[in-house]
């Protein structure tokens, strides 16, 4: 957001600058590294076999790396709250702005909501009789009061912390990443003092099928290194190591993901892994031949939980907040906290979504994976696009990190990236290998409808460029001042009613 846009919109400016370097890479490999790397790594693996699902993993890491470096040069060019509303605004104009913003938040929302309906099922773990007082089925899951509040404590407070400040929420980051880590090489020395190679077997399964069926989900367990762009403006450090922070990220989450598969699949057999619903826990167990280890991997995953949750809604409330002060959404969501400068209604708003999933039960959990993939698929195909044009139109535009150096390589990176997720895109269409279901595309569409209505109240004509935001906010103030009957819908001052009549009888007179 820019400063006139803060001004012309009345909000106060005040996003402080309080994240460091440390700060900064722990939001975007926390967001990556949530709960599906405990959840679904067995599915992974019985999906496409261990060597099959690591190999999706690189290529699904090496496609996320090409994309985040079009991310890295553009957050060191505009380091300004809400990432992806901004590159497209000044490439693209206001409707595409619009539009790849609510594909991202729509995403990021997905993923909070499932942190909230995996941390009930991750305590569940370790106090088995956690369900209490059912309360209904949902497409087959039993939804109990005891086990739904679990998710609800958690979403009131990651929600508080968030609302205390940036910096609270990024120290509170640094700390869980740095304990995710710890369990993180615990399983990795297990797998090397006990592992076997014949669990692994058969190294590959289902062929072309399973290594898309794992694909597929990518985009889910890679999105979060966006979430660094989102807060690029509370950052204080360098816009040129903002930039490589992003890629970074996107490696050691690539690395956790391929390790992870690899070391549950050398502690458990195929038959187990299948019959496992948290393999990664059970293969710790069976690695050290302690249940007490198992449950100590399963506070990883609560751990990595916090992690994702804590990154996606600080994500989602910074970009849903550089909308507002454009706009694109109502003014309450861009009120910041008399005290704290966070924008606390987006931040109760999207809490509030989250307090609400885990009345929905684990059913929830592979349709959101499912419907959130996407969108995120769609922006990050916008900002590709927003990339390239911005090359060719904006050549001198200051670029503190330019990706591909001096030459056309950028470029191709440019073009790698739109292609790789116009790819990613076609998996989920019906007649795919890996298609999605109906129930989510039902709630892809129900955001869609929703973010429909935003859309068209967004005017046409706002061309991009550095000022596209400022132009943006001066035609919202013409068409709010012309329906109150300042003026006209040309922009010109108009006459009340009382006014023209005392007109025409001064010419009378």
């Amino acid at each position: 957001m820019t400063q006139a846009a803060a001004n012309q919109q009345g909000a106060e400016p005040g996003l402080k600058k309080v994240l460091g370097k440390w700060d900064a890479l722990a939001i975007g490999v926390g967001a990556m590294i949530g709960f599906g790397w405990v959840v679904l790594t067995g599915d992974w693996i019985t999906t496409a076999g261990p060597i099959g699902a690591s190999l999706a993993m690189l290529v699904g890491g090496g496609i996320m790396a090409v994309v985040g470096l079009t991310y890295a040069e553009l957050v060191a060019a505009m380091p300004k709250a809400g990432g992806e509303h901004n590159y497209l605004l000044r490439a693209m104009g206001a409707r595409w702005s619009f539009a790849g913003s609510w594909a991202i938040v729509g995403g990021y929302i997905t993923i909070v909501a499932f942190e909230a309906v995996a941390l009930p099922k991750s305590v569940q773990y370790i106090f088995p009789n956690l369900s209490q007082i059912k309360l209904w089925d949902i497409a087959g899951s039993e939804v109990y009061l005891t086990w739904a509040l679990v998710g609800v404590l958690g979403a009131v407070v990651i929600t508080w912390i968030n609302i205390r400040g940036i910096k609270t929420a990024g120290l509170v980051q640094t700390f869980v990443v740095l304990f995710l880590f710890i369990i993180g090489a615990m399983l990795l020395t297990g797998s090397f003092a006990s592992g076997e190679s014949s669990n692994m077997e058969p190294f590959f399964d289902n062929g072309l099928a399973g290594f898309f069926g794992v694909m597929i989900v990518v985009p889910f367990m890679f999105v979060g290194f966006d979430v660094i762009p989102q807060s690029a403006e509370e950052c204080d450090i360098p816009p040129r190591k903002i930039g490589k922070y992003v890629v970074i990220s996107v490696l050691i989450a690539t690395a956790w993901y391929v390790m992870v598969v690899l070391a549950t699949s050398s502690g458990l057999g195929p038959a187990a892994i299948a019959g496992s619903e948290m393999a990664t826990a059970d293969a710790m167990g069976a690695l050290f031949n302690s249940e007490i280890m198992a449950k100590i991997l399963i506070a990883g995953g609560i751990a990595g939980i916090l992690t994702s949750w804590n990154s996606l809604l600080m994500g989602a409330s910074r970009l849903m907040y550089a909308m507002a002060t454009s706009g694109m959404l109502p003014r309450w969501f861009a009120v910041l906290h008399p005290k704290y400068r966070t924008p606390h209604h987006a931040l109760l708003f999207i809490g509030g979504l989250s307090v609400l999933a885990p009345f929905f039960g684990t059913a929830m959990l592979g349709w959101l994976v499912d419907s959130g993939s996407p969108s995120i698929v769609v922006a990050y195909l916008l900002v590709g696009v927003a990339f390239l044009i911005l090359r060719r139109r904006e050549p001198q535009m200051d670029r503190p990190l330019r990706i591909g150096g001096k030459g056309n390589f950028g470029q191709v990176i440019g073009v790698m990236s739109v292609l790789f997720c116009a790819g990613l895109i076609s998996l989920y269409l019906p007649g795919m290998p890996a298609a999605i279901t109906w129930q989510p595309w039902a709630l892809f569409a129900a955001w869609w409808v929703l973010g429909t209505f935003f859309l068209f109240r967004v005017p046409r004509g706002v061309q991009p460029g550095e000022n596209a935001e400022e132009e943006l906010l001066h035609l919202l103030s013409i068409r709010q001042q012309s329906k109150l009957g300042a003026i006209g819908p040309d922009g010109a001052a108009a006459t009340s009613r009382r006014g023209r009549r005392r007109q025409a009888t001064d010419a009378k007179r």
